[in-house]
């Protein structure tokens, strides 16, 4: 596969009274055409703040990308001119935000929303950019698209909303879709829902999609690649069947631990992840997962890891994999899990129930 976007040591800081907060620190990725990229990780791992530095969303000041480059189509986006950046923004790469009501402006009708970035990049008339818009409701399952086209976003349910938000980051039809946490605020069911739409969505337009989640439930279901975040580093990155079967840092070990399933073996409890995630103001020395770490050596609180290459695929930023590393099995809790998960990922695990 070819690649449509390639992040190289990237680096996001902001600027605090209690000094520089390294949020984002030498962050490696790539996306291919067409995939599904999950970048999964607790709050404050920095997925957030890596995905809005791609769209240069990261407020300035207090915040400055540092360092690195965010390749696009041979552009450099780190260093492109904000009057260029809008060119892109909406247009090229789109992104579908948390909470969607906050998403949608409450003064506007929906249908104006929806029309703004095709009229702005699509230089399409009026009518043309109505009609779009309401061929749009009408693709994210929305009914009577018609009469939502005229209505305003109090008179539409959260799940609607998710819907509404998705059509406007779809209606330049972007190469690349950035969903952070788009299903958070949503109830199982109509969440289901939202990640059946997105895949079946990207099918019919084939665009590439990078979806942030701390859920690692969702991720088993929409993605073909996870990179797993901490401390503003990606800690290990593979294909779904790597990440879920043979996952080999202990902190993705403790994220799988600390998921649950709908099936319980004897008396099966959620394992939680001990202590808290780093301050980085002041980046711990090493590797920042090392104080939270069942399996930490000496040499994790003096040098930071290397990436070590398992598959052509799967790589592992530990000092558990050089060749002189002691032999460690993942905790219970891990393989508890992996027995417990369906043999086929892309199976949904509900099926469509009430439409929202």
């Amino acid at each position: 596969m070819s690649k449509i976007l390639e992040v190289n040591d990237l680096h996001v800081s902001f600027n605090t009274h209690g000094g520089e907060v390294q949020a984002v620190r030498g962050v490696d990725f790539h996306l291919d055409k067409g995939e599904t990229l999950a970048i999964v990780g607790e709050s404050g791992s920095g997925k957030s703040v890596t995905t809005k530095a791609l769209m240069r969303l990261i407020p300035n000041p207090p915040g400055f990308i540092k360092g690195g480059e965010i390749l696009f189509e041979g552009k450099d986006l780190a260093k492109l001119p904000e009057k260029d950046m809008q060119k892109i923004r909406g247009k090229d790469i789109s992104m579908i935000f948390q909470d969607p009501m906050t998403s949608l402006n409450p003064t506007m009708t929906i249908g104006k929303q929806i029309m703004e970035p095709l009229v702005k990049h699509q230089n399409m008339s009026k009518n043309d950019a109505k009609k779009r818009a309401i061929e749009l409701l009408k693709l994210v399952g929305l009914p009577s698209p018609e009469t939502r086209f005229k209505q305003y976003p109090h008179q539409f349910s959260g799940g609607q909303r998710q819907r509404v938000v998705i059509a406007i980051a779809l209606a330049c039809n972007p190469k690349i879709l950035i969903a952070d946490e788009p299903t958070t605020a949503l109830d199982v069911t109509i969440q289901a829902q939202i990640l059946e739409l997105m895949k079946d969505l990207q099918n019919k337009i084939e665009t590439s999609i990078i979806f942030i989640t701390h859920d690692l439930g969702v991720v088993a279901n929409v993605a073909d690649r996870v990179a797993v975040m901490y401390g503003g580093q990606i800690v290990e990155t593979g294909t779904v069947d790597e990440i879920f079967y043979d996952p080999r840092h202990p902190y993705t070990w403790g994220l799988i631990g600390s998921m649950p399933t709908t099936e319980t073996e004897g008396e099966q409890e959620l394992v939680a992840i001990p202590g808290t995630p780093p301050d980085l103001l002041n980046p711990p020395k090493g590797d920042a997962f090392a104080l939270r770490s069942d399996y930490a050596l000496k040499v994790d609180f003096e040098q930071e890891p290397p990436y070590y290459q398992v598959s052509d695929t799967h790589y592992v930023k530990s000092w558990l994999l050089h060749p002189s590393a002691p032999q460690v099995e993942p905790p219970e809790a891990v393989k508890v899990r992996q027995r417990q998960m369906p043999s086929n990922f892309k199976e949904p695990v509900l099926v469509e129930g009430v439409r929202s």
